[in-house]
């Protein structure tokens, strides 16, 4: 896979409840987008009215996901950033919207800096550098788009 398609800058930590994975910085460490995620039974929440902010919890130290709809045409993940966390630097092959669902959030795209409030979003452009940080807890629904 070339270099312009390495993203994420973390571990996959065994999940702790019915929250998801919850991610850890990792420094120095490559992970690659594909099928690097463990397969597991998709849950369904069709046909049901839900509040995204109620489908995901923060943990102490923690970024945690919940990828809740899962497509060949895209994907849909909620995310919890605790205070201090992020995710580094990193690009990913396809258009991704972050909407902010709890919090604010602090978003880079190419080292233009952008700070997020809850019911704003923004799109983050394919295989263009983009990196979140949390300065207060933050939660985000991401919607990744594939080609």
């Amino acid at each position: 896979m070339p270099d312009s398609q390495i993203v994420l800058l973390f571990q996959i930590i065994p999940d702790k409840g019915n929250y998801g994975s919850t991610f850890k910085n990792i420094q120095n460490k490559k992970t690659f987008i594909g099928d690097t995620m463990p397969e597991k039974k998709h849950e369904n929440l069709a046909e049901q009215i839900l509040d995204p902010k109620d489908l995901i919890a923060y943990q102490e130290g923690s970024v945690v996901s919940r990828m809740f709809v899962y497509k060949k045409s895209g994907t849909i993940t909620l995310f919890a950033f605790d205070t201090g966390e992020g995710l580094s630097e990193h690009t990913a092959p396809f258009d991704a919207i972050a909407t902010i669902i709890d919090g604010e959030a602090e978003i880079s795209i190419e080292q233009a800096q952008f700070v997020l409030r809850e019911g704003q979003m923004i799109i983050m452009p394919a295989n263009k550098p983009h990196a979140l940080h949390a300065q207060q807890r933050f939660k985000m629904m991401l919607t990744m788009i594939h080609e």
